[in-house]
């Protein structure tokens, strides 16, 4: 399936129905009086954030969402039928704009999130509705207001425990093809992943999402090479790691480098718990990876794991690191949920 990250639709609530002019026409009863009905209600739009879906490609192809139009009122003063609600079905994370694509209408984080993007137009009265004491055949009904329309944006932001970040060729790819089942796209050039991947990791007893995020470069932040576009995926992780080819010569360089880039992107990415890891070290002489790996220590302030991607080395230090990161991560989300309903009136 092709991910797709933004999408624009156009939306439309639906028109109420118009009133009925009708009089009561019955044997015996010579003036029965106005009869007709009231209109029925348009639709509404809606958008509700479902599960197993991962992706706004539906939208690419679904440009337009349009609810249905109240049905007209009739005699007997029986009320039209209301018109049915449309609903735009997207994945848990989608963020839904205004046309300019920053002014956020609704931010759909968890399964079952819905809301109201457009009311469906009010039905007329009949006529029966103006009857009264000084006008007691009214030939007047109102007719049903119009639905409303407009344009959102839909920007999704995947919902994934760990981040995988790193300059372009730093192995993220190959590292995800070996924890998970996901079967990204390797090879031996830069941005060879031109969009997000997801996969399912187990250690131990500890499952969780891993995000391969496409390669970073120096001035992404600004839009050069893939720019800032999957930045944003990587808001919503509870931790991040962060890959460091260690065939570069300029190990401490690569590193600042990418944190220079989460930092100047904001948003409280720089401020996510980071685990990182030296990559490609089977293919790294045995006294150079030494003082890589103290180059790197000193750069980013805490412990580096050294591992490789293709033989495997390091690979469950990293995950089991990684495992306790999120560990923590959902302890302090259970504990806070938690307290916000033991604080709700």
């Amino acid at each position: 399936m092709k991910f797709l990250d933004t999408a624009k639709v156009y939306i439309q609530s639906g028109a109420g129905g118009n009133g009925c002019v009708a009089f009561r026409r019955e044997k015996f009863i010579e003036y029965g009086g106005p009869w007709g009905g009231d209109g029925g209600r348009g639709g509404d739009v809606w958008a509700e954030a479902v599960d197993n879906l991962n992706t706004l490609i539906d939208y690419r192809y679904q440009q337009h969402v349009r609810a249905r139009n109240g049905e007209g009122g009739m005699g007997k003063e029986m009320t039209g039928a209301g018109g049915d609600d449309a609903l735009l079905r997207v994945p848990p994370g989608t963020q839904i704009f205004e046309e300019d694509g920053e002014t956020l209408i609704a931010d759909l984080t968890n399964v079952g999130d819905r809301v109201l993007l457009l009311r469906g137009g009010n039905g007329g009265f009949g006529n029966a509705h103006f009857k009264s004491s000084t006008n007691q055949a009214p030939r007047h009904a109102n007719p049903g207001q119009p639905g409303e329309e407009k344009a959102i944006v839909l920007k999704l932001k995947l919902i994934a425990d760990v981040g995988l970040i790193g300059l372009p060729n730093a192995g993220k790819s190959t590292f995800l093809s070996r924890v998970s089942q996901a079967k990204p796209k390797i090879a031996d050039y830069p941005f060879t992943t031109l969009n997000p991947q997801l996969g399912v990791v187990r250690i131990d007893t500890t499952d969780f999402v891993l995000a391969d995020l496409p390669g970073l470069i120096e001035g992404a932040h600004d839009g050069v090479g893939l720019g800032d576009k999957f930045l944003g995926h990587a808001e919503r992780c509870g931790a991040i790691l962060h890959l460091i080819d260690g065939t570069e010569s300029e190990i401490a360089h690569a590193y600042k480098t990418i944190r220079g880039e989460i930092t100047a992107y904001g948003h409280g990415l720089a401020e996510k718990p980071e685990i990182v890891a030296l990559n490609k070290v089977d293919a790294v002489p045995t006294a150079a990876l030494a003082k890589k790996r103290a180059a790197l220590k000193k750069a980013c302030g805490h412990d580096v794991f050294v591992m490789s991607g293709v033989s495997g080395e390091g690979v469950e230090d990293v995950l089991r690191a990684l495992a306790k990161k999120i560990a923590e991560r959902r302890a302090s989300d259970k504990k806070a949920r938690a307290t916000v309903r033991a604080w709700t009136p």
